[in-house]
């Protein structure tokens, strides 16, 4: 159980101190809202009802001196504060005051006069965050005539009938246990790892505010980010204040240095702690856990406070409120030890649920094996053809980017398989097709060369990378037919992924030379490697199926349907995919006999400078992969370290 103060409404700040003159305008400009069902003057009736309203008007306003001076019995001081103390204990949005109770109408007198005596009842409603339900509740004031005049009797129950003297209302939070993101086997994707809990006792606190202040200076999280030190305040001063309250985890090593700096904070007391915070594996897709800041906040939305352990990235920032669930709130009047607590309010939040993914363990090892030591950055995805799920997402030195789903690449030759699939279904061609290899060849004004290779099948020539073969053909794809292609493998759809991916693009073309550029995966078309995963998925399975990672339906999109593609054409593809593992360009890769696929490698311009990559997509058996690499390298060798590990 961790105690902590509600959240602010930013809308609802709180109430700034008025001058007299201010105040007394303030109150008469409610007097109508307050009781505008009232049908005398705000200060002529010859009864306790003004007497009343003037209370509650300058409560509800903030103009706690004025309030005071309308009771009795007490010592206006004392007054004073317990009034002004009700919206820090509570952090409370808004706070607002009304004659009469909801058993107002059933017989039930606002106020029950007895000589020089009466009672007055009212209704409480303060806001208490801008996630939180309103507390609304009846209230009882009793009043006594003096002089002639009738004055409140200040009592403690004037907040809340149920607050006993000397105690105060305070605000609970329990936040439940955070639910782990599993693999396809139900196994935790999390590993634990040391960090330190920092928070304070807020009644140990000699000046909370200064405590908070030199706490959010300090904080500066991953590229500057700070706590919100109004909101960190508010939760301090209205949570129970002899009870530990945590602010923050912090990482260990990773925020080493800030952990330091704040060792220096009067006030702040350290908790190490273990915990499953960190992804044990495909931490670009997983994601990682962090202190809720300013900016975060933003993205999550509420019932999260300024400093909770929240989703930062990946699956744990999109998942935030599933794998966190909600607190439970309650509101709480108490003594000053917390020995004597009475729940006064509560509202029970939602459990947490796991988010299970299709990763699966033993691919994923074999996936980071695969890339592990290159000296390029790298990212590799493994699916399974027959249903669509993601098995190993690998990234290797990408600074952080999910570059397997969101990469934005040229395919080179390896989009190869879309063009020989619209040849195949829409040409009329087979893979025995004889067509010509010449080492340059000019379309539409574009050249593009190659070693000269002599005439033979398409299938051969695939497999011996002729670009100029793919750029000849061209003439007999039209533009659209090739765009249809590329749509029925899933390139260019919305996926509905569930997680941020980027599934390809694949412009019409404006002229001829466009079309040869895009029919050997160069010009403008741009691919992920997940997006030819799904490519060589199909070319196998015969059926273009979306990709899943995420197996609860609740947390995707709606997902297109799969495409079924014709058989024959699906036939001479999977020859010419298995004449390039085993004589051609990624024979490399060959380890057993069902290994198909095809290499390349291509160059492109981004940002003004050259840059290349170097592909292989295929499949061996129901998985089905791709791998790219941003440099020059051996792929297919590549993917036999993957497929025989």
């Amino acid at each position: 159980m961790t105690n902590r103060g509600r959240r602010r409404a930013r809308t609802g700040a709180r109430t700034p101190l008025l001058s007299p003159a201010r105040r007394r305008a303030v109150a008469l400009a409610s007097c109508g809202a307050l009781v505008g069902t009232m049908t005398t003057g705000c200060w002529a009736e010859p009864s306790a009802m003004p007497a009343v309203r003037d209370f509650l008007i300058a409560w509800q306003v903030g103009n706690y001196e004025a309030a005071a001076g309308r009771t009795v019995g007490a010592d206006r001081r004392q007054v004073e504060d317990a009034l002004g103390r009700v919206r820090q204990q509570l952090d409370a949005a808004s706070l607002r005051l009304s004659l009469g109770t909801e058993v107002e109408g059933s017989g039930v007198d606002q106020i029950v006069k007895k000589g020089d005596e009466a009672d007055a009842r009212f209704t409480v409603k303060i806001d208490l965050g801008e996630n939180g339900q309103p507390w609304e509740y009846p209230g009882l004031m009793h009043l006594r005539r003096v002089g002639g005049k009738w004055k409140v009797v200040w009592d403690q129950s004037i907040i809340n009938t149920k607050l006993k003297p000397g105690q105060r209302l305070a605000v609970v939070t329990q936040v439940p246990k955070r639910s782990p993101i599993t693999d396809t086997q139900g196994r935790s994707a999390l590993r634990e790892i040391g960090a330190y809990q920092v928070g304070v006792y807020p009644g140990q606190l000699a000046d909370p505010q200064k405590t908070i202040d030199q706490l959010t200076k300090q904080t500066k999280i991953d590229g500057g980010r700070r706590l919100d030190s109004e909101r960190l305040l508010g939760r301090v001063r209205s949570a129970p204040p002899q009870t530990y309250l945590p602010l923050l985890t912090l990482q260990v090593p990773t925020h080493n240095l800030l952990i330091q700096r704040l060792t220096h904070i009067p006030g702040l007391r350290f908790q190490g702690v273990r915990a499953p915070i960190a992804p044990a594996y495909a931490p670009e897709l997983i994601g990682n856990l962090g202190p809720a800041t300013a900016d975060r906040l933003q993205q999550v939305g509420a019932p999260y406070q300024p400093g909770d352990t929240i989703g930062v990235s990946g699956i744990q920032l999109l998942q935030q409120r599933r794998l966190a669930g909600t607190p439970t709130v309650s509101v709480v009047a108490q003594d000053e030890t917390g020995k004597s607590t009475e729940q006064l309010r509560s509202w029970p939040g939602q459990e947490p649920q796991q988010v299970q993914t299709t990763l699966d363990p033993g691919y994923q090892r074999h996936a980071d094996d695969a890339l592990a030591g290159l000296q390029f950055p790298a990212s590799m995805v493994a699916v399974r053809p027959s249903t669509g799920e993601v098995l190993a997402v690998s990234n290797h030195g990408t600074g952080g980017r999910n570059s397997a789903f969101e990469g934005h690449y040229p395919p080179g030759l390896t989009f190869g398989i879309v063009s020989a699939e619209a040849l195949f279904s829409q040409a009329g061609m087979k893979q025995s097709t004889e067509t010509t290899c010449p080492g340059t060849v000019t379309v539409g004004g574009k050249t593009f060369t190659n070693n000269a290779r002599p005439d033979s099948s398409f299938a051969n020539h695939f497999a011996a990378s002729c670009k100029t073969t793919l750029a000849q053909l061209s003439s007999k794809v039209d533009a659209q037919t090739l765009l249809r292609e590329a749509s029925q493998l899933g390139l260019g759809k919305n996926w509905g992924l569930g997680v941020p991916a980027f599934t390809g693009s694949v412009p019409a073309p404006a002229n001829d030379g466009d079309k040869a550029a895009a029919m050997v995966g160069e010009g403008a078309v741009q691919v992920s490697p997940l997006a030819m995963a799904m490519v060589a998925a199909a070319a196998y399975s015969g059926t273009w199926r979306p990709p899943y990672v995420l197996k609860d339906p609740s947390t995707t999109a709606q997902a297109p349907a799969a495409q079924s593609l014709p058989p024959e054409s699906i036939s001479n593809l999977k020859k010419v995919l298995s004449r390039t593992a085993s004589r051609g360009n990624a024979k490399g890769a060959r380890v057993s006999g069902d290994v198909v696929g095809v290499a390349a490698l291509t160059t492109y311009n981004e940002g003004g400078r050259p840059k290349t990559v170097s592909w292989f997509v295929g499949s061996s058996g129901d998985r089905a992969f791709a791998i790219a690499v941003e440099g020059v390298i051996n792929t297919p060798a590549l993917a036999a370290k993957f497929l025989g590990g």
